[in-house]
C-alpha cells in the first residue's frame, strides 16, 4: 500500500522553508542539503564561518544547522555574531563533541537544539521539521502581515504594497485579496470565494469573482511578475513565478 506524502511545510507566504547548513565537511553537508531538498524545501550550504555570516544576510534562512568545529570563526562565535545583530533564526547544532558542557555551551549561547555526530540523517531531518513548524507558528501568532513575493497585505492598518509600492484597493478588493493571500499557492474555487468573501446572502452571480479578479490583476499583476493564476475550470489561486 502506497503512502501520501505529508503536505511540505512552508513559509507563511507559501514559498518554501529556506535552511542554511553550515560544516566545512562537504560531503555531509551535501547529505544534509539532499536530503532537505527531498523535503521540498530551499537549503544551501556554507563551508566555514565567515561563508555562513554572509548567506544568513543574503539568504536569510529560516533555520540554521550549524558545525562549532570549523577552522577560523567557529560555529559559536557564528552563532554570537547572528544573536549580536538581532537575528533569532532557530539554531541546530551539529558537532563531534558530545561532552554534557559543550551541550550546555551550545544552548546557553542561544541554540535551540543539538545533536552530535555521527548522527542519523532522517533525525537530523525530524528534529528540523518540528523546530519549522514552531518557527511558522510563532510567525503566524505575531505577524499580522500577510506575504507572497513581494506583495505585502496587512490586516490591521489595511494597507498593502507591492515591492514598496503602495496599492490602493477597495474594502472588497482587500476581502479577496486577503482570502487569496491566506491560502497561498491553493486553488479557490468561485463557489469558495463567494462563501468567503460575499457571504451565503449573495444575490448576483459568480461572475463577479471574475470582475473582482480583473481588477485586483490591474492593480497588481502590472507592478511585476504575474501573482494571481487561473486554473481552468477550477478556479483561481495566488503564487510566487
Amino acid at each position: 500500500m502506497s503512502m501520501t506524502r505529508p503536505t511540505p511545510l512552508t513559509r507563511l507566504d507559501g514559498t518554501p522553508i529556506r535552511v542554511l547548513v553550515v560544516d566545512d565537511e562537504a560531503n555531509l553537508s551535501d547529505l544534509l542539503r539532499m536530503a532537505l531538498d527531498n523535503e521540498g524545501w530551499d537549503a544551501r550550504s556554507a563551508g566555514n564561518g565567515q561563508e555562513a555570516l554572509n548567506l544568513v544576510r543574503e539568504f536569510a534562512p529560516d533555520l540554521l544547522v550549524l558545525d562549532i568545529m570549523m577552522p577560523g570563526i567557529d560555529g559559536m562565535e557564528v552563532l554570537r555574531r547572528i544573536r549580536d545583530a538581532g537575528n533569532d533564526v532557530p539554531v541546530l547544532f551539529l558537532t563531534a563533541k558530545d561532552a554534557v558542557e559543550d551541550r550546555i555551551a551550545g544552548i546557553s549561547a542561544g541554540g535551540d537544539d543539538y545533536l552530535t555526530k555521527p548522527f542519523n540523517l532522517q533525525e537530523v531531518v525530524v528534529r528540523l521539521r518540528a523546530m519549522a513548524r514552531r518557527h511558522v507558528a510563532a510567525a503566524a501568532a505575531v505577524d499580522t502581515v500577510l506575504r507572497v513575493g513581494d506583495l505585502t497585505l496587512n490586516e490591521e492598518t489595511y494597507e498593502v504594497a507591492r515591492a514598496g509600492e503602495p496599492i490602493k484597493l477597495t474594502a472588497k478588493e482587500f476581502e479577496l485579496l486577503r482570502y487569496l493571500m491566506q491560502n497561498p499557492r491553493r486553488v479557490l474555487s468561485r463557489a469558495q470565494i463567494l462563501d468567503q468573501v460575499w457571504s451565503y446572502d449573495f444575490g448576483g452571480t459568480s461572475s463577479v469573482v471574475e470582475i473582482y479578479i480583473s481588477y485586483l490583476r490591474k492593480k497588481i499583476d502590472t507592478l511585476g511578475d504575474p501573482l494571481i493564476h487561473t486554473v481552468r475550470g477550477v478556479g483561481y489561486t495566488i503564487k510566487t513565478p
